[in-house]
């Protein structure tokens, strides 16, 4: 019997000695026992909160609250890099994960039976007989003036306008958020938008796929039909991105219009977002949000 409880009681007995040390004044001391508290993953994270309950030490209860952070930051950086490996990485699902830097705790379960509820919201005004354009009119009145969604520049440089659990709460976000939530309904809903790459912005394309009249079993032409901005739902033509390509002086137009894969949504996302940490001086989230970058530029399709 004493033999099968041994490995049990071991780690509980090394866990309760490394506790004890995390208010050493040796700087090597802590390094070492937050190495090895973090190596136990979020089964950790419990014994901190408690420890840092009964700790009045300030500068103790930071040490504990920076190890909590790294146990959060080590998973954080796992689920991404399953994320990114997945055979067809879910946009909302990325974007949850990027929330889940600021917001590691986030009910998850909850946020999605919000977004669906949206989504039957969306999908109840839908018919099959309505034009493209008309199909986003639905789309936007919807989003924009029944959940009065408000769009934010990214030249505000606030962090929490990146959150989709944010947009949700408050009906407030960036490009980035209130465009994920619209591309996932989209995707749900069988709408063909899709973000594409034009430069200095973020914005979508209405790919329609025309069938020749005599051959209907054909591949099809993908042609775009109009734009459409994420902040507010304004819509524009070719005739307006070309014009606001030719006053940029963009070259090989082409890859502009091609879809943006999911993987290079969040990767854009997030480089944003460590641009809004540099501004505030936040350099270790700045910091930490481009090690979470760094997964994803070591996929090969992005």
């Amino acid at each position: 019997m004493s033999e099968e409880k041994e490995p049990v009681m071991l780690p509980n007995k090394e866990i309760t000695a490394l506790l004890r040390l995390i208010d050493d004044p040796d700087d090597e001391v802590f390094d070492t026992v937050a190495h090895k508290l973090i190596d136990y993953g979020r089964s950790i994270i419990p014994k901190l909160e408690q420890l840092w309950e009964v700790t009045e030490d300030q500068s103790v209860q930071e040490r504990i609250e920076l190890l909590i952070h790294r146990v959060h930051f080590q998973d954080l950086q796992h689920d991404l890099l399953e994320w990114s490996n997945s055979k067809n990485p879910e946009l909302l699902r990325g974007a949850i994960l990027v929330a889940k830097y600021q917001f590691p705790d986030l009910n998850v379960p909850a946020l999605l039976t919000q977004f669906d509820q949206v989504r039957r919201n969306v999908w109840l005004e839908l018919n099959n007989y309505l034009t493209p354009l008309e199909q986003v009119n639905i789309f936007n009145s919807i989003l924009y003036n029944y959940y009065k969604l408000k769009g934010h520049e990214l030249t505000e440089r606030e962090p929490k306008h990146f959150f989709i659990n944010q947009v949700l709460e408050s009906k407030q976000g960036n490009c980035y958020t209130l465009g994920v939530l619209y591309l996932a309904l989209c995707e749900l809903l069988d709408i063909p938008i899709f973000a594409v790459d034009i430069p200095r912005q973020f914005v979508f394309a209405y790919i329609d796929t025309l069938h020749h009249f005599f051959n209907p079993d054909s591949e099809g032409v993908q042609q775009i039909q109009f734009y459409i901005d994420p902040l507010n739902g304004m819509v524009y033509t070719q005739k307006d991105v070309d014009s606001y390509l030719r006053k940029i002086n963009a070259k090989e137009k082409e890859l502009y219009f091609t879809p943006l894969l999911s993987k290079r949504i969040i990767y854009k996302m997030l480089e944003e977002l460590s641009l809004c940490y540099r501004y505030k001086r936040e350099e270790q989230k700045a910091d930490e949000i481009q090690q979470l970058m760094r997964i994803l530029v070591n996929i090969e399709e992005m």
